[in-house]
């Protein structure tokens, strides 16, 4: 089939066009910029220009497609703070989206996050169907995608962990966090540490988008996680091994001052299940684990 993919330029996007072209597909991917149409173009995607300021551009490339991947974020306003911003963004595009797509039954895969499980699920292991309320990031998109199996779309959304890793990873949360262990001069983690985070390899992930976009059951919520969680801690100290520096528990008071924006999500316990996801897409983690994937050094080269 032929894919629009948002995002197409990012790091996601970058193991998601190989593994669809791999296995039959074309891409039209967006780009806003001619730098982000020559990375797509140098995927092997067709190139859509567009933006998610611009809502409207999305419309006829996804109405002229048979089925849409959304990975575009405003990551650039998100990380400055601006998480409401980028959410209402993320809004219009689904919703501009959603519009070219009803009464077609094409696949519609969008993007949230494990990490607003913590409220839809606190104090024990989210699942795929538990339902997210609330103002939180990404929630209210999450839903409105959802709630499009009712107009005839084949809507899924995939929740990537906070930790999507790889070397294809440049600007994600382990970059950032290896980036305040550089200022610091230590890597730091909050209280004892034990708090969890799920992690994903890009390479199994962008198998999972292609598996929810050829056989996801529309209004179906997928995990792309590889295990429940990893103590944070633990991923504090793997980040202090490679770059020779002590990892160090600070307050919560602290977290601000040595963690920035990551302050609150580095606190969060996000113990994510992906049983419901692996029976019924199939799929199956197999590159290398968080743990493995920083100790391989091509974060600190």
């Amino acid at each position: 089939m032929q894919v629009f993919v948002t995002g197409a330029s990012g790091h996601i996007a970058a193991a998601v066009i190989p593994e669809l072209l791999a296995n039959g597909h074309s891409v039209v991917g967006l780009a806003r910029s001619d730098e982000a149409a020559a990375k797509v173009a140098a995927l092997g995607a067709d190139v859509h220009r567009g933006d998610l300021t611009d809502p409207d551009s999305l419309t006829a490339p996804a109405a002229q497609a048979d089925g849409v991947i959304h990975l575009a974020m405003r990551h650039e306003i998100a990380f400055s703070g601006d998480f409401a911003a980028a959410a209402a963004s993320d809004l219009a595009a689904i919703t501009k989206i959603g519009a070219a797509l009803k009464h077609s039954d094409k696949p519609f895969v969008g993007t949230s996050g494990s990490m607003l499980l913590a409220h839809a699920a606190p104090n024990r292991v989210g699942t795929e169907q538990d339902v997210a309320t609330g103002d939180f990031p990404r929630v209210e998109s999450e839903n409105t995608l959802i709630a499009l199996a009712s107009d005839g779309v084949r809507a899924t959304v995939i929740r990537p962990a906070p930790s999507v890793h790889s070397d294809l990873d440049k600007h994600g949360f382990v970059p950032t966090l290896i980036d305040l262990a550089r200022t610091n001069g230590f890597a730091a983690y909050v209280a004892d540490g034990a708090n969890r985070w799920p992690a994903v390899n890009t390479r199994d992930i962008a198998r999972l988008y292609r598996l929810a976009l050829e056989h996801g059951i529309a209004g179906s919520r997928f995990h792309g996680v590889e295990s429940e969680g990893i103590p944070f801690k633990q991923i504090a100290q793997a980040i202090g091994r490679g770059l020779g520096v002590p990892a160090r528990s600070i307050s919560a008071e602290q977290a601000d001052r040595y963690l920035g924006f990551l302050a609150d999500f580095a606190q969060i316990d996000n113990p994510t299940s992906n049983d419901w996801t692996r029976a019924t897409l199939g799929w199956q983690p197999t590159a290398p684990g968080l743990l493995d994937d920083i100790a391989a050094g091509h974060y600190f080269a």
